[in-house]
């Protein structure tokens, strides 16, 4: 006698793809997602720092808007951020995880560096400042280009190898400071006189400008391009890529080298135009936050104007929320990973939909 077989029940919901969502219906959503993070980082402020949740918003937000200074500031900030996330946005459309951006722009900074110091006052600073510019480019090229080659040649993890960069680069400045560019034995270098970007209005503004006119650039090259179109093709299958005819080794070398180069373009633009010196730390992690710059904006470069300017005001709203408070930077930090989680998280909704279990008649589960 055979046991009746068990009747298997559906789960309480499933998720299911969502078809095309309206592009107003998505922006509605990332709206709703945002205010209510702000909403739960004020109830947080409230119980955890006794802070009125008004003026907690208005903190962050003066921290960004709050003077003039601080708006440029915020623009300084979004520019590099976004020619960082720009770097590596080529690669990732590729499926080519390039996760040095951080040494990559160490490296073109450490290049413009050398030959400030070594050329400074001996040619005019608008020579120089072309010397810097080249020297930085290839150098960022250069130390972009190497995982490309092992993973072309001899199909290397591109992300260990990108990651294994971003420490020798480290060590690379740190050497180069002892050997070449301090005397006195310390890592420390004074700030150099000698090739500084030219202040149109402001120091910001012309960076602003180059970050602007880059976006549009790389925007056409990945959009309008037949090399931005194999790109695309190499990202969506290698297979399909080598049957149309287009070489992946090239094309993979060739999209890393322009992706460092554009790292080393913004590690010039950050020693020439604000630090005008160099440490280990110059490029600070920014590399890695690129990262999701170039993710949330869904390798769009015209959005990325956009997630780098939310990233910025974040960072720049935390810092003054723990001046302001008089509170340690773990607070700020909660509050920036906060909203980054409900901005991220809220994609979820934008592209699936939570579909439950429906009941047949008669009572009995789907």
């Amino acid at each position: 006698m055979h046991k009746p077989e068990k009747q298997s029940r559906e789960p309480l919901f499933h998720v299911v793809k969502r078809d095309l969502i309206a592009p107003q219906k998505a922006l509605l959503i990332r709206v709703i997602a945002v205010l209510a993070a702000f909403m739960l980082c004020a109830v947080m402020a409230y119980f955890f720092i006794g802070a009125n949740p008004f003026k907690f918003i208005k903190t962050v937000f003066s921290g960004a808007f709050g003077t003039t200074h601080r708006v440029w500031t915020l623009a300084k900030d979004s520019a590099i951020l976004l020619c960082l996330a720009l770097a590596v946005t080529p690669a990732f459309r590729m499926r080519f995880w390039n996760l040095g951006a951080d040494g990559q722009a160490l490296i073109g900074a450490l290049a413009a560096i050398l030959c400030a110091s070594g050329l400074g006052g001996k040619i005019p600073n608008g020579v120089l400042l072309i010397i810097m510019l080249l020297a930085s480019v290839l150098a960022g090229a250069v130390w972009g280009v190497l995982p490309a080659i092992f993973k072309a040649i001899w199909g290397t993890n591109e992300s260990l190898f990108t990651l294994m960069m971003n420490y020798a680069a480290t060590h690379f400045v740190t050497f180069s400071l002892l050997k070449w560019l301090v005397s006195d034995g310390s890592t420390t270098l004074s700030e150099l006189p000698f090739g500084h970007l030219p202040k149109v209005y402001n120091e910001e503004f012309l960076v602003v400008l180059l970050s602007v006119v880059l976006t549009v650039l790389i925007f056409i090259y990945l959009n309008y391009t037949k090399q931005g179109y194999e790109v695309s093709v190499v990202g969506e299958s290698e297979n399909t890529a080598r049957y149309i005819g287009i070489n992946v080794k090239k094309v993979t070398i060739r999209t890393m080298l322009i992706s460092g180069a554009v790292c080393g373009f913004t590690g010039f633009l950050i020693v020439s135009a604000f630090d005008h010196s160099i440490t280990a730390e110059t490029i600070g992690g920014l590399g890695f936050t690129a990262i999701m710059v170039s993710w949330l904006a869904k390798f769009n470069p015209l959005v990325m104007i956009v997630t780098s300017t939310l990233i910025a005001f974040l960072e720049r709203g935390g810092a003054q929320i723990s001046t302001d408070f008089n509170v340690s930077s773990a607070f700020p930090s909660l509050v920036v990973g906060l909203i980054l989680f409900f901005v991220i998280g809220c994609e979820f909704f934008i592209n699936y939909r939570i579909k439950f279990r429906t009941s047949k008649k008669g009572g009995n589960d789907e």
